[in-house]
């Protein structure tokens, strides 16, 4: 296959992602002619056919398949290379990529950024909010605030420590359906909780074998459905203590017996150590992180 400009495949993406070439050129700011020119010359190329028409859309071939990871590579490398460009050399400038799950990213990052903001104001971020472990090594991400331990190699990885996990509920809740003594009790009373057992969630989970949760009466994988649930008065549920904690309308039962906690690490690639700013962020985030959770900061690479 020739190469093509990497409008192309950043065309072709959209693509797969929209179902249609009126929905890419959307998502692209293109208009649809230009759009079909894009993928008719990656096909024109690849010697076959990359789309078939169905009722659902435009369906991706075997081949184009085979492309996507490769076409995903291209879109975090060409991102990465943006990211990087617009550095200035000896200055705190240019824009960082973060990755963090939804109620960190959500109620915990905004306020630890906002005075990096302020101090260095050529500094812009990115944030990705997802529970996937974005790949550090491709770059789809600068740094990555991770509730699983990064295995990968030739990465800067900081363990900051562990977040506590308590059961919380609204005041009127427990006005009405009393304060839970013991963990057993939470099976008579409304609960939140998830719906499927994520990945940290079977970790945190496997140290307590013998303990039976309940059988929860909201039940959701977004952990800020979860947080909004119980700020609402939809029962009682599991939310990182801190935030539980500053929330004047709820109250913590069961203090002292949930034995959950989510252990937290900093991650970003060795090669962007030496970048100020991701080394700047890299900083303030441990820092934030670290007294978020009430731990001392954690200490060398």
């Amino acid at each position: 296959m020739d190469t093509q400009s990497w409008d192309y495949y950043r065309t072709f993406l959209a693509v797969l992602e929209s179902g249609s070439l009126s929905g890419a050129a959307r998502l692209l700011g293109l208009t649809q002619p230009t759009v079909g020119r894009h993928i008719e010359a990656l096909e024109r190329d690849a010697g076959q056919q990359l789309f078939t028409r169905s009722q659902r859309g435009l369906e991706p071939t075997d081949t184009a398949r085979a492309m996507k990871p490769l076409a995903e590579a291209m879109a975090a490398s060409a991102d990465a290379m943006r990211r990087a460009s617009s550095e200035t050399r000896d200055e705190v400038s240019g824009s960082v990529r973060i990755s963090a799950s939804d109620v960190i990213a959500v109620e915990v990052l905004p306020g630890i950024l906002a005075p990096v903001m302020a101090a260095y104001p050529r500094l812009e971020f990115e944030l990705s909010v997802s529970d996937a472990l974005e790949d550090l090594l491709n770059r789809k991400a600068d740094i990555a605030l991770r509730l699983v331990e990064p295995t990968q190699a030739a990465l800067v990885v900081r363990h900051v420590g562990k977040i506590p996990i308590g059961c919380f509920a609204r005041k009127e809740v427990v006005a009405r359906f009393g304060a839970p003594q013991t963990i057993d009790d939470l099976k008579a009373v409304p609960t939140i909780g998830f719906d499927r057992e994520l990945a940290y969630v079977r970790d945190m989970m496997e140290g307590f074998p013998e303990l039976a949760l309940p059988d929860f009466s909201f039940r959701s994988d977004s952990n800020l459905a979860q947080l909004a649930a119980i700020r609402t008065g939809c029962g009682f549920g599991f939310c990182q203590h801190p935030l539980g904690e500053r929330d004047p309308a709820l109250i913590e039962v069961l203090h002292g017996q949930i034995p959950f906690q989510l252990p937290l690490w900093i991650a970003m690639h060795e090669d962007l150590r030496r970048s100020p700013r991701c080394r700047v962020v890299f900083d303030a985030l441990v820092k934030g992180m670290s007294a978020y959770i009430r731990t001392p900061e954690a200490s060398g690479d």
